[in-house]
């Protein structure tokens, strides 16, 4: 559920970051997945490492 959530939000922030910089609409769109991705990526192996210390419950499923 976290590297959904980060995706979503690096999206937007790539999304504003361009638009704050005066993008055209395919910078903005390279900006937001780029950081749609990078985010997620951060997230999934923050993720990895709270399950593994015990930090955080493994998914039920």
């Amino acid at each position: 559920m976290i590297p959904i959530i980060a995706l979503f939000a690096g999206f937007f922030t790539g999304w504003r970051r361009a638009a704050r910089r005066g993008g055209e609409q395919a910078d903005k769109w390279q900006f937001a997945i780029a950081h749609a991705v990078g985010f997620a990526l951060l997230a999934f192996f923050v993720t990895l490492v709270l399950v593994r210390f015990g930090l955080m419950p493994p998914a039920p499923f």
